[in-house]
């Protein structure tokens, strides 16, 4: 599931920003950004996050800004002081002037030297601080996408489950007009009153129960309850991807047996709302 979470603070003379982003996907991969000294905390803090976020596509970054500006640079005094002195001493004895000898030397080799940063473990414990505050912020911006998806999910559900009544509130109209559809078929090859009225209501009735869709409508009723039951239940996205299958398996059969366009149609509305379900799934966990 998609979603952002962002802590910083001040920690000693630094400024810490840590930034967690995640993209939904059905695995969990993370990809981390910091600064070399925390390099050696790399391990530790990947297994964190996929403790504590299970799944999705992570983007963790800590950006640390100086508030002393350019730390760990510093002018080497020394280098300077002794070309100083040489230049000093080359341009007296050439008769030279001495114009701008320090512009000169600034732009010679190892003016500046680079002091590397300890790594400080009660430094990285106030940046974890700062890394369970984003993943906290991070949660509860998946909570409110979470409650807008469930609140469309159970929408569909709903939609589904409208169509159901009114394919039942027909169903009963396309049994009639089957069982006059065959009749008037027979009629049409055969004289009325050579029909055998107690074999064709035999034939009928077999016929009919090909037809018959009441065991699908109990049981796509029965899976639709159930979805909305499990939502209730946490980490339930792959369990409603099963059921949603079911879901679609009893909707398929209702359109392979009605034979009845209006009803068809129905069946059709059914199946997109239950493609978009099952685009949706994929962002649960």
């Amino acid at each position: 599931m998609t979603g952002f979470g962002k802590e910083e603070a001040n920690v000693k003379n630094k400024r810490v920003s840590v930034e967690i982003r995640s993209l939904n996907s059905k695995g969990l991969d993370v990809n981390t950004r910091m600064p070399n000294l925390y390099r050696e905390k790399e391990l530790s803090l990947r297994n964190l996050l996929s403790e504590k976020l299970e799944r999705g596509k992570i983007d963790f970054s800590i950006n640390v800004e100086s508030s002393e500006g350019i730390r760990g640079t510093q002018i080497n005094k020394t280098v300077i002081k002794n070309y100083h002195t040489q230049l000093k001493s080359i341009t007296k004895e050439l008769k030279e002037k001495q114009d701008d000898l320090i512009g000169i030397i600034m732009r010679l080799p190892d003016v500046m030297k680079s002091e590397k940063e300890e790594f400080n473990e009660a430094e990285w414990k106030q940046i974890l601080k700062l890394t369970d505050a984003a993943i906290k912020n991070l949660d509860a911006f998946r909570g409110r996408e979470g409650k807008v998806l469930e609140n469309d999910l159970r929408k569909r559900i709903g939609l589904i489950l409208t169509s159901l009544i009114i394919v039942e509130q027909n169903d009963g109209a396309r049994i009639t007009a089957i069982r006059e559809k065959i009749r008037k078929a027979i009629e049409e090859l055969v004289a009325k009153d050579k029909v055998d009225n107690n074999r064709f209501e035999q034939e009928l009735i077999y016929y009919i129960e090909k037809l018959d869709i009441t065991e699908e409508k109990v049981r796509l009723k029965t899976h639709c309850d159930f979805f909305l039951k499990t939502m209730n239940e946490a980490a339930s996205g792959k369990k409603l991807g099963f059921i949603s299958q079911e879901i679609g398996r009893e909707i398929n059969t209702i359109g392979s047996k009605v034979n009845d366009a209006s009803i068809q149609k129905i069946v059709v509305q059914m199946k997109d709302e239950l493609e978009k379900i099952k685009e949706q799934l994929n962002n649960v966990l």
